[in-house]
């Protein structure tokens, strides 16, 4: 079975396949889709799914905006079109999961703190 990650990486080798046409918005439209039948159809969210979602977040700190807009919808404001949108797309995908990995892979650096109470007898 193909997860989520390889269906983006199979959607960047061949867009027409997948979207029809080679567009953003047709690739935002295709992933909420892909996630709405498996949600019908009862399969659990993966891990992947659920990195996924934290896309929006990252993308809107990448381009440091607090808008209400949706992460394909800044990409292609930020891009000449459609076709060069999908494109930074698979760029910015990339990076994500970069990030996502290396942060997975750091260790717990919070320090962890004993305070000792001590008083004079």
């Amino acid at each position: 079975m193909v997860d989520l990650y390889d269906l983006i990486h199979n959607i960047q080798k061949r867009p027409a396949m997948y979207l029809g046409r080679a567009s953003i918005s047709n690739l935002r439209t295709f992933l909420a889709g892909y996630c709405f039948a498996r949600r019908q159809i009862g399969i659990p969210q993966t891990s992947q799914e659920q990195q996924f979602s934290e896309f929006q977040t990252w993308i809107q700190q990448k381009f440091n905006l607090t808008s209400n807009q949706t992460w394909d919808q800044i990409i292609l404001f930020f891009s000449q079109d459609e076709r060069t949108a999908l494109e930074q797309f698979f760029k910015f995908f990339d990076e994500f999961t970069q990030t996502e990995r290396s942060s997975e892979l750091q260790p717990n650096t919070t320090n962890n703190l004993i305070v000792v109470s001590m008083t004079q007898e």
